[in-house]
């Protein structure tokens, strides 16, 4: 694709564009490789709840080395310069990871949901049910990113026209088929199964702790930071992805709707901001991955080895799982 003839920006609206996508993605590929270098050095975090966490850092930086980088490099050069091939392979990638991601998010949620809420009452969390979530995330992201490539759905340049993404625009009958499918699968989907669990996990511990003052005991400081853990989880993936899905449902359900091509492009850069804020959220607040993962970073050194052993929120999440007197439900 060659330069536009007239630029939607300045050529110093676009320098400090490839600045935020460039620290985004360059903090992303960072802490993202960080989370799979360390979970292969210690063994201890291979096990089944912690796949998922590892899978959502494997989307992370696919996204932040097929997406964010090649913005930040066609954002400086203030136009998309890879052509109508490299729209349509950076497109799909961005999409591919990107959906692989909010899909192991959702994994994440389902994860805590069934060892803490225990729908399936005695049946343990084991590692055939982390393989299949981690599987189910790619397969799924996969099947639904795929049909542009073939004629089904097309990508297109987005926002300021430096990265491309699907066809949200086209009323064109093929396109729109796709693209209503599209975000009801691959954004209302994960998006309704995060909710419903995070809100399960928040209902059990309110039934816990209404348990306890019923007993004559307070809610302790774990509890209250398992629930401020979830809702951090929660308000950061309404941050990151609803921005995004409001403008696709936006435009979708309004073919003659002219969003600035700046506007925009901020909730595309939200989306993104996710492989900083995923492993953040999700890994170093993890009190067993920040053990492995501050020594490695300092040398040996760890700041925090005179705190008592285990995550805090693991241990709220362990004991209310344990409690005999919580039924699933």
């Amino acid at each position: 694709m060659e330069r536009d003839s007239e630029a939607l920006l300045s050529r110093t609206g676009y320098t400090i564009l490839a600045v935020i996508i460039g620290v985004f993605s360059v903090a992303g590929v960072c802490m993202n490789v960080l989370v799979i270098v360390v979970t292969v050095r210690h063994r201890k975090l291979r096990q089944p709840l912690n796949y998922a966490l590892v899978n959502l850092a494997v989307a992370d930086l696919g996204c932040a080395l097929f997406g964010g980088l090649p913005t930040m490099v066609t954002n400086a050069m203030g136009y998309f310069s890879m052509g109508r091939l490299g729209c349509v392979l950076e497109g799909f990638a961005v999409a591919f990871f990107g959906i692989a991601g909010l899909c192991s998010v959702a994994v994440i949620a389902v994860d805590r949901y069934v060892v803490v809420c225990r729908p399936m009452g005695a049946v343990m969390f084991q590692t055939r049910h982390a393989v299949g979530g981690v599987v189910l995330s790619w397969v799924w992201s996969f099947i639904w990113n795929t049909p542009p490539l073939f004629g089904w759905g097309s990508f297109e340049l987005e926002g300021v026209r430096t990265s491309c993404s699907p066809n949200w625009y086209s009323r064109e009958p093929g396109n729109m088929s796709y693209i209503i499918l599209y975000f009801l699968l691959c954004f209302a989907t994960p998006f309704s199964i995060i909710m419903v669990s995070y809100a399960r996990i928040l209902f059990t511990l309110h039934q816990v702790s209404k348990l306890k003052v019923l007993e004559g005991d307070s809610t302790t400081r774990v509890e209250i930071q398992v629930v401020r853990m979830v809702v951090v989880m929660v308000m950061a993936f309404l941050l990151c992805w609803l921005p995004y899905a409001a403008f696709a449902l936006s435009v979708i359900l309004d073919p003659s709707l002219h969003i600035n091509p700046l506007i925009a492009t901020v909730p595309m850069y939200l989306a993104k901001s996710s492989t900083v804020y995923n492993p953040i959220i999700y890994v170093f607040m993890n009190r067993q991955f920040r053990d492995c993962a501050v020594p490695f970073l300092l040398c040996g050194l760890n700041p925090w080895a005179s705190e008592p052993v285990g995550s805090e929120a693991d241990t709220a999440l362990s004991s209310v799982s344990k409690n005999p007197r919580v039924s699933p439900q």
